[in-house]
């Protein structure tokens, strides 16, 4: 009720801090810039991922450092305005920013000190995959990442963290040693399994709802050069591909990853020209075994059908992760759905079969992620992230370039989820969740949504960070 007030003072007041710290004091405190709609550099630093959202903060805080960030969470507390948190600025809903509030802008922090010895790595919480993987890389290590290497780690990790380590790796919260984390309150707190342990396990796929994570320490595994890449087929070969991909992977060794990919094919060098923007079944390939064992380890895969073009054999595993990224550019319109998955049925193989050749655009993409193996090791009230019988995590994932074409995009999504919807688990992975999902959250952590609940009373108990797929206290 107090935030109520103080935000309604603050609208009367025509959007100007009316109460507590001022700009010019929260300027004094911090050493990083802060931007108002008045300096020159707003509309840059207002900016995010995702082109749909046109969002103008009352102020950004571009963070260099924790002390920051309290310094900006204390004046959106003390003056009653909403709090956004951007690290890597991929948030579909835009949950990044906001009108009228506060932006605490990572990504100035992209600090990484890997400590090989022991095999982890310590990193900024403004950094990207592409920062982690590049300064674990020299040492031949890795942990479980995102798909595109300029998201942020701090999202991708908070939300649980799918990846092409995963069945062998566990998500990147299962591989998350401790978190530094600014409460709602301005209090810098660590949290792991011996400190703040509650704290701790809600942060491992709880999402930004507990604070300001301004540092993640990561457990890392020996991977350093994969074998993988690409494989096409003609979209009159879907139904076998998926059908041969649901056997393949149920039994194939964790050191493989492997997911389905609808995408109309792109101009590359490896394509044959004469396919150049027809729409394709793909599947993506990650083998970080012994690289001599890569080709055997992909065979199966290989043989599912007449391949139309590949591009698979050694590479580093960063040069992976970077596969997708000219697809996603900044500024780019986007709509996602997701779901879980336990079984990959026949009826919903049939619903891909019809939905999936649909896809609008070379951005837009469907995947089909894998999270047996050891994600399954985890107990399902171990970590936030309640899903460890789920078997994939698909994602319809929209994105276009043109606002003209916002409402044939935006409904080639929704039918899609709509056909495979009543096929799948009532829950689905928050960092797929669009802003019009709020009404699932419930069922996205399904058993441990009560006790999260408890969590954010205990560290949020006026939801100050309620600009994310909500828990409310």
């Amino acid at each position: 009720m107090r935030r109520t007030v103080v935000a309604i003072a603050h609208v009367i007041r025509g959007g100007v801090a009316p109460m507590g710290i001022t700009i010019e004091k929260l300027r004094e405190r911090v050493r990083g810039p802060v931007i108002s709609q008045q300096d020159e550099g707003f509309e840059q630093a207002r900016s995010v991922h995702n082109a749909m959202i046109d969002r103008r903060p009352h102020a950004i805080v571009q963070c260099v450092n924790a002390g920051d960030a309290v310094a900006a969470v204390d004046y959106a507390r003390e003056n009653g305005l909403d709090l956004a948190v951007r690290g890597g600025g991929h948030s579909v809903p835009g949950f990044g920013t906001c009108d009228d509030g506060v932006v605490i802008d990572l990504k100035p922090m992209r600090g990484v000190r890997v400590a090989p010895g022991d095999r982890t790595a310590r990193a900024d919480g403004g950094a990207t995959w592409g920062d982690l993987n590049a300064a674990t890389y020299a040492f031949g290590l890795a942990t479980t990442g995102g798909i595109i290497s300029t998201t942020g780690i701090g999202g991708l990790t908070l939300g649980g963290g799918i990846g092409y380590l995963s069945r062998g790796h566990g998500l990147s919260c299962d591989n998350l040693i401790s978190a530094d984390v600014v409460t709602a309150s301005g209090e810098l707190v660590v949290a792991d399994e011996r400190q703040h342990e509650d704290l701790f396990w809600a942060l491992r796929g709880g999402g930004g709802n507990f604070g300001v994570v301004t540092s993640f320490e990561y457990e890392l595994a020996p991977v350093r050069d994969i074998y993988g890449g690409l494989i096409f087929f003609d979209l009159d070969q879907v139904a076998n591909v998926l059908r041969s991909y649901r056997e393949i992977i149920a039994d194939a060794p964790e050191e493989l990853c492997a997911f389905p990919a609808f995408q109309i094919a792109p101009p590359l060098p490896f394509i044959p020209e004469n396919r150049h923007g027809d729409t394709l079944i793909a599947i993506v390939t990650c083998w970080a075994g012994p690289l001599d064992a890569g080709p055997a380890a992909l065979q199966p895969l290989r043989d599912i059908a007449p391949i139309v073009a590949e591009h698979v054999g050694p590479m580093p595993y960063p040069l992976l992760n970077t596969m997708f990224d000219v697809l996603v550019p900044p500024g780019l319109q986007h709509y996602w759905k997701a779901n879980f998955v336990v079984k990959l049925t026949d009826e919903m193989i049939d619903a891909h079969v019809e939905y999936g050749p649909k896809v609008p655009v070379v951005n837009s993409t469907v995947h089909i992620y894998p999270i047996d193996g050891a994600c399954h090791r985890v107990a399902p009230d171990a970590t936030a992230f309640a899903y460890r019988d789920a078997n994939f995590a698909t994602v319809i994932a929209g994105m276009w370039p043109d606002p003209g074409a916002n409402k044939a995009n935006i409904a080639w999504v929704r039918d899609y989820y709509s056909a495979i919807a009543p096929l799948s688990e009532e829950g689905g992975y928050v960092n797929f969740m669009a802003g019009d999902d709020q009404d699932r959250i419930r069922a996205n952590y399904k058993g441990n949504y009560d006790r999260l609940v408890q969590v954010k009373r205990a560290y949020d108990p006026d939801n100050l960070f309620h600009l994310n797929q909500n828990i409310r206290p």
